[in-house]
C-alpha cells in the first residue's frame, strides 16, 4: 500500500509477519500536515492487522531520518484552531505508537530534529547508525517541543529532555542519544544496522503475540492519559506559532537555507 501525500508518500508492506512502513519528504523528510495525519492513520491500520506481529519504522533516502514540522505549513498558519490542528498530528502519530499493540522497531538512518526526535523516542526500540545526531530545534523558533516533550522525557529522563530542550540550536551526536536511552542501539554503518533490524524483527515475529503485548503495556504503563495530554500541548504550540517572533525566526531561517 503506497499513498501518496503532497509530494511525499507513506508505504506499508508486511512480509512473513513484520510491516514495514515508511515515509517521504522532500525536504529532509519534514512532515506536513497530511503526512503526519497519514502516518498515524497506517500506523493504526497496521497494528489492526492479525498478519501484523512486529513493525519497523523508517523513512526514505540516506540523509535525514526526520527533519520535524514542516515550515511552509508553520508559516502559512493563520490561527489558533489552524494551530491546533497542525500540531495535533504529531499528537496523533505519538498517540497512535503508542497504543499500537505490536512493538515498533525504529530505523534511524539520519540527523533527527524536532518532531524526528519525538518519533524516535515513541518508538519501542531504536536502532541508529553513527551520524544520527539529534537536536530540538523549537525554542530557537520560539514554539518549544510540547507535544513531543512527553515521549522524549519517557525515553531519556528530564534532565535529559531539558538538555535538548533549552540548547534549542546544538546538536547531540549518536553516541550521546545512544547513552541517553534514545537508541537502543548505535552501529557503524547502515548494513549494520539493517542486519540488526532484520534480526530483531524476525525473532519478534516468532514470539507471542499476546505477550509482547502485555509487555508493551507494561513498558508504557503510566501514559494513559496522553490522549488528552498531547493534545493540550499542542493548543500550546498553536498559540505560540502565531508570535511575531517565530514568524520571523522562521523566515530567517528558510532564508539561510536557500543561500
Amino acid at each position: 500500500m503506497i499513498k501518496e501525500v503532497q509530494q511525499g508518500h507513506v508505504k506499508a508492506e508486511t512480509h512473513n509477519g513484520v510491516t514495514t512502513i515508511e515515509f517521504f519528504h522532500p525536504q529532509s523528510n519534514s512532515l506536513p500536515g497530511k503526512l503526519l495525519e497519514e502516518l498515524a492513520h497506517v500506523i493504526h491500520g497496521a497494528g489492526n492487522e492479525s498478519d501484523t506481529r512486529v513493525i519497523v519504522l523508517r523513512s526514505a533516502g540516506d540523509k535525514a531520518f526526520c527533519a520535524g514540522a514542516s515550515f511552509d505549513e508553520l508559516v502559512a498558519i493563520q490561527n489558533k484552531e489552524q494551530g491546533l490542528d497542525f500540531f495535533s498530528g504529531f499528537a496523533h502519530v505519538i498517540n497512535a505508537m503508542r497504543k499500537c499493540p505490536q512493538f515498533i522497531i525504529a530505523r534511524i538512518h539520519g540527523k533527527c530534529v524536532g518532531g524526528g526526535v519525538g518519533i524516535a523516542a515513541a518508538a519501542d526500540y531504536a536502532i541508529a547508525v553513527e551520524g544520527a545526531d539529534v537536536k530540538l530545534s523549537e525554542l530557537a523558533v520560539g514554539i518549544g517541543p510540547f507535544v513531543v516533550g512527553p515521549a522524549v522525557e519517557r525515553k531519556i529522563g528530564t534532565a535529559g529532555f531539558g538538555h535538548l530542550a533549552i540548547d534549542a540550536t546544538m546538536w547531540r551526536n549518536s553516541d550521546w542519544a545512544r547513552r541517553k536511552g534514545l537508541f537502543a542501539e548505535l552501529h557503524s554503518s547502515v548494513t549494520d544496522m539493517d542486519e540488526s533490524i532484520a534480526r530483531l524483527a524476525h525473532t519478534l515475529s516468532h514470539s507471542s503475540p499476546q505477550a509482547m503485548h502485555e509487555l508493551k503495556k507494561v513498558l508504557w504503563k503510566g501514559t494513559e492519559h496522553w490522549d488528552q495530554l498531547l493534545i493540550e500541548r499542542a493548543k500550546i504550540s498553536g498559540e505560540l506559532v502565531l508570535s511575531s517572533f517565530t514568524r520571523n525566526a522562521i523566515q530567517e531561517f528558510k532564508a539561510k537555507v536557500k543561500k
